[in-house]
């Protein structure tokens, strides 16, 4: 079952039009100090900046991030997360027992933000909410796709770098959409309502 992620990341594209990049410059809509500081609070994070909120269609998610062990991982997926890249993108592939996959602009699996990550695998282990990024058969092809472990699988440890954990909301990444087939690839895929760094709200 290794080999499931490898699969479906062929056919990259080295520099593609991504999705939502040009989004740095919208303008945030006012917010007062304190109601900002109330909405930060309410998640309840060790450390607002390396916390993600992941908005999908049936609740709110809150993933922490391992800054110490992928810290250009994580780097790269806040600055995608600040540029609004993940907004709308798709769960295109998604095996029941296994993991929810999304980060590609084209909802195929075949396309990225256009720049590689050299990889950092680490210690941690694929538990259940474990979040990884999916990669091609070179270990430094990551790039933006991600994925969220349904169960323990233990067959990918090390060999993709694990950079966070849901800490609360598992059970709405539950809900996601499952894909048919071998692959996972999904029909009518959920999205991501939005993705933001919890020090931002």
């Amino acid at each position: 079952m290794a080999h499931l992620l490898k699969k479906s990341e062929t056919a990259r594209i080295g520099k593609a039009d991504t999705k939502g990049l040009a989004a740095a410059d919208t303008k945030k809509l006012t917010k007062s100090a304190t109601r900002a500081k109330k909405e930060k609070a309410q998640y309840q994070v060790r450390n607002a900046e390396n916390a993600l909120l992941l908005r999908l269609k049936n609740g709110d998610v809150v993933i922490e991030m391992f800054p110490d062990d992928a810290p250009e991982h994580v780097a790269r997926i806040k600055e995608l997360v600040r540029a609004g890249f993940y907004n709308g993108l798709k769960f295109h592939r998604v095996i029941d027992g296994f993991m929810a996959q999304t980060g590609c602009p084209y909802g195929t699996g075949t396309g990225g933000s256009g720049k590689k990550l050299k990889a950092e695998f680490n210690r941690r282990p694929h538990l259940r909410g474990t979040v990884s990024m999916a990669r091609a058969m070179d270990p430094d092809s990551a790039d933006s796709q991600f994925f969220i472990c349904f169960a323990e699988a233990p067959w990918l440890n090390g060999q993709y770098t694990v950079w966070g954990e849901v800490t609360s909301g598992m059970e709405y990444v539950d809900m996601i959409k499952r894909g048919t087939g071998a692959n996972g690839m999904v029909a009518e895929p959920d999205e991501i309502v939005s993705l933001s760094v919890v020090a931002d709200l």
